[in-house]
C-alpha cells in the first residue's frame, strides 16, 4: 500500500478519535478531514466536493422540507391524537404509541417525529396516570425501529443509497428494498419492548420538573423615585446575586426579556427573578428593591404574552458550554436566553443557576429572544423539545400536506419515478401550497447533518481510491475464513461500534467501500451485506448519547444513564442478531 494509504487510514483514525474523544462536531471533523485530503493531492477537487452533489444528499434536504411541510400543517397532530385515546394499562399504551409513531417515521426524519411527540405524550402520560419513565425510551425506540421500514425512513438509508450508485453504478434500492428486512426487525423489536420493558423500566412518579414555574421564580418591584431609578441592571448589583438571576422586566405594559446587564431601570419595574427563591430575601435588602404589590393571578409570570418565548431543550453532545458554569459559559450573551431552570435525569436542580456545570441531556427551561429557535435549526447546542412559542400549525392544510407525501411514496414506490425527482417534487409542492412557508422550509434543513455526510463521503472515496478499503476487505476475508456468515455479523458489529463513536451517517459511509471491496474479493451479494450496514447503523439503543431522539427522552423521561444500558444493551444485542438471521433467512449471501 502506497503512502497515500497510509496517510488515509491516519487521517480516518484522527477523525474517530477526535469525534469519540473531544467536542469538536461531526461536521467539523469531517470537513477538516476533506481539506486534508485535497490539499495534499489525495483527492482532486471533483472527488472531494462530489459528496455536495449527490443524489442521496440532495433527496435527504428535500425530504426535511417534506417533513417540514406536514409538522407544520398539524399533520402529525392530527394522526397522533386520533390514535393514542385511553388505554387502561402500560401495555395498552404502548400498543397504542407504536402504531402512530411507527408510520410517522417510516416516511419522516425521526427527529422531528419525536419533538412532536415529547409535549403530547407527556400531557397523555399524566391523563391516563402512567409515569414518562415508563413511556419515552420506548417513543424514542420505536422511532428508530420505525426508520428501518423504508429507505426515506432514515438519512443513513438515503445516502448510503446514494453512496451505493456512485461507487458501483448501479440503479440502487427502491423505497420499499429494505422493508423486507425492516419489517419483520420491527415487529420483533416493538415485541419486545411490549414484553420486557413494563417491568424493565423504572417507575419514576413525579410531576414534570418544570411543571409549576413560581417554584424557582420570584417577583420584586423597582421602588418608585427610588434610588436605583436610571441605573444599569449591573450598577444596580442585579447581576451579582448569588441565588437568583434576573429573567425580564415588566415596564408600562411591555415585557423586556432576556435582560441585557447594560439595561437601565425606570420607576416601578417589576422584576422577575428565576433560581432559589429563598434569595428573595437578599433581594429586599437592596436599597430600592421592595416587594412586588402582585398577586398570583396578576403576577407578570402568570399573564400570557406574545414577548415571551419559554422553551425546553436538551444540551446535546456538541453543546459548547458544556463542563462551564453557566456564568462562566456567559449564557446569556451566547445565545441570547436566560436559563430559568435546570433538570437533571428528571428532577430540578435548586439552588444557585450561576454555579451549575452544564452536562450533555440536561434540560433547560429557556426564556429566550425570538431568534433563538430559529438559530438552533442551525446551531445544534441544543435540541428542541418544547417551543411553547411556536407557530401555530395551519390545520387547514394538513389533509392536503398527508396527500403529497402519500403520493410521493406511492409514486417512488411504484418505480413511477425515482426518490430524488419525487421527494424534490414533493418539496415544492409543500411550499407552494402553502403547507409550510419558506422560512419553516429554510429552518427544516439541518446544515450540521448535510455537511457531515458531504465532508464525509470525500473520507469514502479516499478509502477506496487509496486502497485501503481493499487492504482491510482482505484483512477481513482472512479473518473470517472465507466465512460469509461470518463477514457479514463481523460488518455488523463494526458499524454498531462506529455508531456508538461517531455519526450513523459517517460510519455508514466510511463502512460501505470496505464492504464493497470485501464482497468483490469473496465473491458475495452485496445488497445483504449494504442492507446490514443500514440496519446497524440505526440500530442505537445502548446509551443516550448514542441516537439524537435517545438523548431527546432522557430529561423528560426522567432517566438515570444506567436506564438506557439496562433496557438498550438487550436491545441492541436482540435487534443485531433478529437483523443477521432475517438477512441470512430470506438472502443468498454467495
Amino acid at each position: 500500500m502506497s503512502w497515500e494509504g497510509w496517510f488515509t487510514i491516519a487521517v480516518t483514525l484522527s477523525v474517530l478519535l477526535v469525534l469519540t474523544f473531544t467536542r469538536v462536531r461531526p461536521h467539523i471533523a469531517m470537513i477538516t478531514a476533506m481539506t486534508t485530503l485535497l490539499a495534499t493531492g489525495i483527492l482532486n477537487g471533483q472527488q472531494a466536493l462530489a459528496g455536495f452533489s449527490n443524489a442521496g444528499l440532495i433527496t435527504v434536504a428535500a425530504m426535511f422540507i417534506v417533513a417540514a411541510g406536514l409538522h407544520a400543517s398539524g399533520g402529525v397532530d392530527i394522526l397522533v391524537k386520533s390514535l393514542l385515546g385511553s388505554p387502561k394499562s402500560i401495555r395498552g399504551s404502548y400498543l397504542r404509541m407504536f402504531t402512530p409513531v411507527v408510520f410517522l417515521s417510516a416516511f419522516l426524519n425521526n427527529t422531528p417525529v419525536v419533538a412532536t411527540m415529547v409535549p403530547g405524550l407527556l400531557a397523555w402520560c399524566k391523563r391516563i396516570n402512567i409515569n414518562p419513565s415508563k413511556i419515552m425510551i420506548p417513543l424514542s425506540y420505536t422511532a428508530i425501529l420505525g426508520g428501518t421500514l423504508t429507505l426515506i425512513g432514515t438519512s443513513t438509508n438515503l445516502v448510503l443509497n446514494g453512496q451505493y450508485q456512485s461507487l458501483t453504478g448501479e440503479a440502487g434500492f427502491s423505497i420499499f428494498s429494505i422493508t423486507i428486512i425492516g419489517l419483520p426487525v420491527a415487529i420483533c423489536g416493538l415485541i419486545f419492548i411490549w414484553l420486557f420493558f413494563p417491568k424493565w423500566l423504572p417507575d419514576i412518579g413525579k410531576n414534570h420538573a418544570f411543571e409549576n414555574v413560581r417554584e424557582f421564580t420570584l417577583e420584586v418591584m423597582v421602588e418608585t423615585d427610588g434610588v436605583l431609578v436610571g441605573q444599569s441592571v449591573q450598577q444596580a448589583g442585579l447581576r451579582d446575586q448569588k441565588s437568583v438571576y434576573l429573567v425580564e422586566i415588566e415596564r408600562n405594559g411591555t415585557l423586556l426579556t432576556a435582560v441585557p446587564s447594560e439595561e437601565r431601570l425606570q420607576s416601578g419595574d417589576r422584576l422577575v427573578f428565576a433560581g432559589d427563591t429563598q434569595g428573595i430575601t437578599d433581594l429586599l435588602r437592596i436599597r430600592g428593591i421592595v416587594a412586588s404589590t402582585s398577586d398570583a393571578e396578576s403576577s407578570v409570570l402568570a399573564s400570557e404574552r406574545p414577548e415571551r418565548s419559554l422553551v425546553e431543550a436538551v444540551v446535546s453532545p456538541h453543546c459548547a458550554a458544556i463542563g462551564e458554569t453557566i456564568r462562566d459559559a456567559m449564557f446569556l450573551e451566547r445565545y441570547g436566553a436566560v436559563i430559568m431552570a435546570v433538570a437533571r435525569n428528571g428532577e430540578r436542580i435548586p439552588g444557585n443557576l450561576s454555579n451549575i456545570v452544564l452536562q450533555a441531556g440536561d434540560t433547560l427551561l429557556l426564556e429566550a429572544r425570538p431568534a433563538f429557535v430559529s438559530r438552533q435549526r442551525y446551531n445544534k447546542d441544543f435540541l428542541l423539545i418544547n417551543d411553547l412559542g411556536k407557530e401555530s400549525p395551519n390545520h387547514d392544510k394538513a389533509a392536503l400536506a398527508w396527500v403529497i407525501l402519500i403520493t410521493l411514496v406511492t409514486a417512488a414506490g411504484f418505480g413511477l419515478i425515482d426518490m430524488l425527482h419525487a421527494s424534490l417534487i414533493g418539496a415544492t409542492l409543500m411550499i407552494l401550497t402553502g403547507c409550510c412557508s419558506v422560512s419553516q422550509a429554510e429552518r427544516s434543513l439541518d446544515l450540521t447533518v448535510i455537511l457531515t455526510i458531504a465532508a464525509s463521503f470525500a473520507l469514502g472515496v479516499a478509502l477506496q481510491q487509496t486502497g485501503v478499503a481493499d487492504f482491510v476487505a482482505t484483512g477481513i476475508v482472512s479473518l473470517s475464513q472465507n466465512q460469509p456468515w461470518l463477514m457479514l455479523v463481523m460488518t455488523y458489529i463494526a458499524v454498531s461500534v462506529l455508531t456508538e463513536v461517531i455519526t450513523n451517517n459517517a460510519a455508514a459511509v466510511l463502512m460501505l467501500p470496505i464492504v464493497l471491496e470485501l464482497t468483490a474479493k469473496a465473491g458475495l451479494h452485496n445488497e445483504p451485506f449494504v442492507f446490514a450496514i443500514m440496519m446497524a447503523a440505526s440500530a442505537s439503543f445502548a446509551t443516550p448519547l448514542g441516537y439524537q431522539t435517545n438523548l431527546m427522552v432522557y430529561g423528560p423521561g426522567g432517566y438515570h444513564f444506567r436506564d438506557f444500558l439496562k433496557v438498550g444493551v438487550p436491545m441492541n444485542l436482540f435487534i443485531g442478531a433478529v437483523t443477521l438471521s432475517v438477512i441470512m433467512l430470506i438472502w443468498p449471501l454467495n
